[in-house]
């Protein structure tokens, strides 16, 4: 049980499993229906950190949550990545936010690959990811 307690709470969904009313034990319905998109995402997580994989695939793993809990998992997941580095984790994501720290960058469209490389290189590049970036930014 340790070790499930640890990773529910680098996940950041430890404190809610607690405050329910049967914590651990309770059953959520079927498919977790009586959980929140960012619940059901965090425990998603916490799952993937407790098998310890040696390839972590990440699709819009934070996509329904909220600002705060997004930025805690964001760091949580960084802090893994250090932690084992052997692990290749693969994200794919819309939001900037959530790719921004990550050692490659591939940008598709249409099925094709049109740029890879670092944050800072797709920026100074100024291509498609520049693009995607600089019109995520002005829309805030």
């Amino acid at each position: 049980m340790e070790a499930i307690i640890e990773a529910a709470t680098e996940a950041n969904i430890h404190q809610f499993i607690q405050q329910l009313p049967m914590g651990y034990e309770t059953k959520v319905g079927m498919k977790g229906n009586l959980l929140s998109g960012g619940e059901k995402q965090r425990i998603a997580i916490a799952r993937a950190f407790l098998r310890q994989p040696k390839i972590l695939l990440l699709d819009e793993a934070t996509s329904a949550m909220d600002v705060y809990n997004e930025q805690i998992v964001q760091k949580v997941l960084e802090q893994a990545r250090v932690k084992d580095p052997n692990r290749t984790t693969l994200t794919i994501a819309h939001h900037i936010s959530t790719i921004r720290s990550c050692d490659s960058i591939c940008v598709l469209h249409a099925g094709h690959l049109i740029e890879s490389g670092r944050h800072e290189e797709l920026m100074q590049r100024q291509g498609a990811y520049y693009r995607i970036v600089t019109s995520n930014s002005s829309q805030s």
